[in-house]
């Protein structure tokens, strides 16, 4: 587990992409934390405009920058949980399996973002079985819902 000694509350970091509309991903994931007395941190995995309508665009986030944002943050801050959330592409999923592993995460949960609850793609049909196979086994607790469960 990463975990910094200057610290005194627990941390926890969401790799996600980022809701303009804040019902959703990173945005969500730090108001949970924050309400539940821990440290949230960040990587942003991709940009989206939308609101509770639809999802009108994406932007994924280079994967350098994506691997940089999580060594910045477990290497200083360090993490005593993280959640995964959209990881839109092969590319990202790679990146993220591959940092998280690198830094020993101990507590991981994964949340296989696949569909908007406005019903829009959020992953791409070509990254399913990179999630199930790269962030699946490591992961220590999956949660599905109905829709993305039926996909593993």
């Amino acid at each position: 587990m990463t975990t910094s000694n200057k610290r005194t509350i627990p941390s926890a970091m969401t790799i996600a992409g980022s809701d303009s509309g804040g019902g959703a991903g990173i945005q969500a994931d730090l108001k949970t934390f924050s309400a539940l007395g821990v440290f949230g941190t960040s990587c942003i995995t991709a940009i989206t405009a939308q609101n509770t309508v639809g999802v009108r665009g994406i932007h994924e986030i280079p994967e350098e920058l994506i691997a940089d944002q999580i060594t910045c943050v477990l290497e200083d801050i360090g993490a005593d949980a993280v959640k995964t959330g959209m990881l839109s592409s092969i590319g990202i999923v790679e990146t993220v399996s591959t940092e998280l592993s690198k830094h020993d995460v101990a507590n991981l949960v994964v949340d296989p973002v696949m569909i908007a609850k406005s019903g829009d793609a959020l992953l791409k049909s070509e990254a399913v079985q990179a999630v199930r196979d790269l962030m699946l086994p490591l992961a220590t607790v999956v949660t599905l819902n109905t829709r993305s469960g039926s996909a593993y």
